[in-house]
């Protein structure tokens, strides 16, 4: 429907404003072809380590994208997908074999305390807990020792913790279970959507269906093995705390829809309330750009307080152009506030547990009619320029290949071999045939995307709400846990 309502407002924009000229220079960095190309012919490519890239007109997604809520096409990293890499990384560093890690398997007690400490802002710890199976070097000391101090985990009888032991489902939701509070049905046998989870014993049953009721497995991955496994997996358990980590930030409004409440253990989250100085979108952004904000209320990041009216900078890391059949989409990250009375700075989290859109907003009209000259300009002379230099390359390809193949004939054909020669003789009209093609492809294409931009910018000019969804506008107010 979206589709519909854009091709006709389009059309209507074309019927009002008539034909115009413009001229205009393209940012230099580039993430993404800047208009739909009919036949990937088109796509420029560029790698980087934080973003992603475009070859052939296909996009290649990160997976660690969290959505913004109420801004379907804008993401940010997700805590869920960070943390895995970092039990990851953090086996790797202390000599395990890189194919070790697998976050299908079963989770391990060491890493569901890594998934608690993390995700609960324990942190890490230097208070040794003592456990007698915990080396000193042992890779998840510190968070053993904090998810133990914290009262998140406990030990063995004969003071082992068993780190390297899968924990059973069972035994998972009983560690949730102490850090929500809502109401279920004590005694009953655990059901989810509709059927029994499985591997449950006795004294789990409050347990489970206190977390059943709370919400937080609609969270999880892969539905059927969450009621028939006797074990969750690293990727699933990572999903569930990541949950209830979001879920702990905003307690006030989810005790009103019955779900997890905020526990001791899940004091300190970063929660930033910001408002946007800049816009960003799909549309007209590029991987590097940078943005700021401004906080609406204090905040505590680290341990240090940043009054109402910190700056707070970001940067976009991966984009992907709108096109006829989608609206694109941008991802963003934040990297730190700063305190404008006395300059104090840090470092914000890399990943985020939720990430919410407050106050929907969209330029003026005013602001929008001043842009358009210039946006409208800088697309379309894009489009026309990298469609001449895609001409020029092709008719330069197609040449040196048909010199070589004419060499190739003559060579061939006096040292005896005609048959070749010949051969030869027709590849250059292969090879004529399809500069042609391709020539003609480029043509299309680039008309196409020129009257495509033209009239992307008219639509953003008079229904600037069919971009809303993967853009970020000036004074829209955004709600960030971390």
């Amino acid at each position: 429907m979206k589709t519909v309502k854009k091709f006709f407002a389009v059309t209507v924009a074309f019927a009002a404003i008539g034909t115009a000229a413009f001229a205009g220079d393209e940012p230099q960095q580039i993430q993404s072809y800047a208009h739909p190309s009919l036949f990937g012919t088109e796509s420029q490519t560029l790698v980087d380590g934080d973003s992603t890239y475009q070859v052939g007109g296909q996009i290649l997604k990160t997976k660690n994208r969290l959505g913004v809520k109420n801004k379907g096409d804008v993401y940010v990293n997700a805590w869920s997908k960070d943390l895995l890499k970092l039990i990851k990384e953090s086996q790797e560093k202390a000599g395990y074999s890189k194919d070790m890690f697998n976050p299908k398997m079963p989770i391990l007690r060491s890493e569901l305390a890594v998934v608690l400490a993390e995700g609960l802002n324990a942190g890490v710890s230097s208070k040794d807990s003592g456990y007698s199976d915990i080396p000193s070097g042992y890779w998840a000391k510190g968070w053993i020792d904090s998810a133990t101090d914290a009262g998140l985990m406990i030990g063995y009888p004969s003071n082992v913790f068993k780190p390297d032991q899968p924990i059973t489902k069972a035994e998972v939701f009983a560690v949730i279970a102490k850090q929500i509070d809502v109401n279920y049905t004590k005694g009953a046998t655990p059901v989810y959507k509709g059927k029994e989870i499985q591997y449950i014993p006795d004294w789990a049953y409050n347990a489970t269906n206190e977390v059943v009721a709370s919400g937080l497995l609609d969270y999880v991955p892969n539905t059927s093995k969450v009621i028939n496994s006797e074990y969750l997996s690293k990727e699933q358990v990572a999903n569930l705390v990541g949950a209830l980590k979001k879920n702990n930030s905003f307690a006030q409004s989810l005790a009103a829809q019955s779900k997890a409440q905020a526990c001791a253990s899940g004091k300190n989250l970063t929660t930033l309330k910001i408002k946007l100085l800049d816009r960003l979108s799909a549309k007209a952004s590029n991987v590097g750009d940078a943005f700021t904000a401004k906080t609406c209320n204090d905040v505590v990041v680290n341990g240090t307080t940043f009054p109402a009216g910190s700056i707070v900078r970001g940067e976009v890391i991966e984009v992907e152009r709108p096109g006829v059949d989608k609206c694109g989409y941008i991802k963003v990250k934040f990297d730190k506030i700063k305190n404008l009375e006395n300059n104090c700075e840090t470092a914000l989290p890399t990943s985020v547990a939720s990430a919410n859109a407050d106050a929907i907003k969209n330029p003026n009209i005013l602001a929008r009619l001043l842009g358009f000259p210039f946006t409208g300009a800088g697309r379309v002379a894009g489009v026309a320029g990298r469609t001449a230099a895609g001409a020029v390359n092709v008719a330069a390809n197609s040449i040196e290949e048909i010199g070589d193949e004419l060499g190739n004939t003559f060579v061939e054909t006096l040292s005896g071999h005609a048959g070749r020669g010949m051969a030869s003789a027709g590849n250059t009209l292969v090879t004529t045939g399809k500069g042609v093609f391709d020539f003609a492809k480029l043509i299309v294409s680039g008309t196409f995307g020129v009257i495509y931009e033209l009239g992307d910018e008219l639509v953003y000019v008079l229904v600037p709400s069919l971009s809303n969804s993967s853009s970020l506008n000036p004074n829209e107010e955004l709600t960030i846990v971390f």
